[in-house]
């Protein structure tokens, strides 16, 4: 997710490389060519080849959810043992398999709710307003102890 925050970023100036998603986001270059593997093939990015070259969004950011990022890099989201396929328990269905499956749907709800724009958008606000918080000074008020 981080990796695409950045892409969308920094690729309005043109397709952004890898080794300065790597460097700017701490994360390993191969790591990233994993991952960029993924979403190339998902349909989230493009390659863009020769001098100059890089990657870009494949979609506008407003038309690329959350959800759509980690089913292309992790798989579907399931924190069920039965995946989903209520044989939790040799074939039979276990106790917690309601429970589980709703945590999925609301995940799963929650991150295609979220577009790639709007996690930019709070990202920036989010980075500015830190950056405006540790630019205040901190004022000290000290008072004298009454006698």
């Amino acid at each position: 997710m981080t990796s695409m925050i950045d892409l969308s970023l920094n690729s309005e100036a043109g397709p952004v490389r890898l080794a300065d998603i790597a460097r700017r986001q701490k994360i390993s270059l191969p790591y990233l060519e994993q991952i960029f593997g993924k979403l190339r093939r998902a349909g989230l990015v493009k390659s863009v080849r020769g001098p100059g070259g890089g990657y870009r969004l494949g979609r506008d950011a407003a038309e690329i959810s959350a959800g759509e990022i980690v089913e292309a890099v992790e798989g579907a989201m399931d924190v069920s043992q039965c995946q989903g396929g209520a044989a939790c328990r040799g074939g039979a269905q276990c106790l917690a398999h309601g429970l589980w499956s709703d945590l999925n749907a609301r995940v799963a709800e929650f991150l295609n709710a979220q577009s790639l724009q709007s996690i930019r958008e709070r990202s920036i606000k989010e980075h500015a307003n830190d950056a405006a918080a540790r630019e205040q000074p901190i004022i000290v008020h000290i008072t004298e102890p009454k006698p």
